[in-house]
């Protein structure tokens, strides 16, 4: 068996061979869920994805006898940096079969990367923000994959340790079955809330009603996530290009918002769990992936709770509890059995609680690693 070589994304078709490489490696994996190829392609264009302009980013390929057998990103978020003085770099969309070889020539490919940049510590799996897949998955396995979070195999978390790394920080995510009604803790503070007229919540029945929200709903989660580690406020054009990217999947049902004097001052949304089909589709759109992803989207009995934020002026006043109720009142009126809250930081006490005070059970844990340059 030759040994490794390291050899960096340079052409399309190098590109082409990194992006379908995971399929490869989860050939015989069950539970693996595919990205959507299309997003792929933008996610790793220059041109295409507004990241790039205030990140240096380097993409590897691991071969051994001339086949390709792991893969890595490289990412210097400099705008990251300058706001929490840190000079820290990361490694994300790590693949490979399982061969500590290839684990040990990738991630030392990027810490020497990282080192030549200045860098002290290397930190990840970690993307551009916390808006891409973040950690390593190390508890769950038995559940089936969901959108947005990490698609690794178990052994990958106990390599990268072996090169050194520790924890930084996990994730949890959080599965919360439907009640038949609402639990009583929170028809005692909506009753509160209710009657405090300064909060409007809207609701929404069809899409073109939420494009006048999303600019104000993204400048607030820019305010409200400062304190999320990993996240970078977004630019108007990194709003407008995260729009584009949901748009598709997001189901205006389940889009709650709460406006106090004209204000956006708190935003939930929810999206159907189209997982299951993606997985059919193979990751592919066309020619009929997206139906299938369509028919998933109105038959799923799942919700993915993606983003949510409160302004920090406005917290403490039951601004979330009110969109939870409206939130668990759609869902009952959709049939949705099950609610996914997303990757959920060890430290957001606040989210955990509200997770916790509806019995929300704990399924899968994500862990970002780190190491000492």
């Amino acid at each position: 068996m030759g040994s490794v070589t390291i050899k960096e994304v340079e052409t399309r078709k190098d590109l082409r061979v990194f992006i379908y490489l995971p399929e490869k490696v989860h050939r015989d994996d069950p539970t693996w869920l595919p990205p959507i190829y299309l997003d792929e392609w933008e996610l790793y264009d220059r041109k295409k994805n507004s990241s790039f302009q205030y990140t240096d980013a380097v993409l590897y390929l691991a071969y051994r006898d001339g086949r390709p057998v792991g893969r890595i990103m490289g990412i210097i978020n400099k705008r990251y940096n300058e706001i929490h003085n840190e000079y820290h770099g990361r490694f994300c969309f790590m693949e490979c079969y399982e061969d500590t070889e290839v684990v040990h020539s990738l991630i030392s490919k990027v810490e020497e990367w990282a080192r030549q940049k200045g860098m002290v510590k290397v930190v990840g799996p970690l993307g551009f923000s916390d808006k891409d897949p973040q950690g390593f998955q190390i508890e769950g396995f038995e559940y089936p994959k969901f959108i947005v979070a990490p698609n690794n195999l178990p052994y990958l978390p106990q390599m990268i340790e072996n090169e050194g790394y520790d924890k930084k920080v996990d994730l949890v995510n959080y599965r919360v079955k439907v009640p038949e009604e609402l639990p009583l803790i929170y028809q005692k503070v909506l009753s509160r809330v209710a009657h405090n007229t300064e909060f409007t919540i809207v609701e929404f029945s069809a899409k073109k009603e939420l494009k006048p929200y999303i600019i104000p709903v993204l400048g607030l989660m820019n305010e409200a996530f400062m304190e999320i580690y990993g996240f970078v406020p977004l630019n108007d054009k990194e709003k407008n290009e995260m729009a584009n990217r949901y748009m598709m999947i997001v189901d205006p049902r389940f889009v709650k918002i709460v406006v106090a004097k004209e204000e956006v001052v708190g935003f939930a949304v929810g999206v159907p769990d189209i997982s299951p089909g993606i997985k059919a589709a193979n990751g592919r759109l066309f020619p009929f992936g997206f139906l299938k992803i369509i028919r998933e989207a109105k038959r799923t009995t799942n919700l993915l709770m993606m983003l949510g934020g409160v302004k920090k002026s406005f917290r403490g006043q039951g601004i979330d509890v009110l969109m939870a109720v409206k939130i668990l009142e759609s869902s009952i009126r959709s049939r949705i059995e099950t609610l996914d809250v997303h990757l959920v930081l060890e430290t957001n006490t606040g989210m955990r609680a509200e997770c916790e005070r509806v019995d929300g059970q704990i399924l899968r844990k994500f862990r970002i690693f780190q190491k000492d340059l």
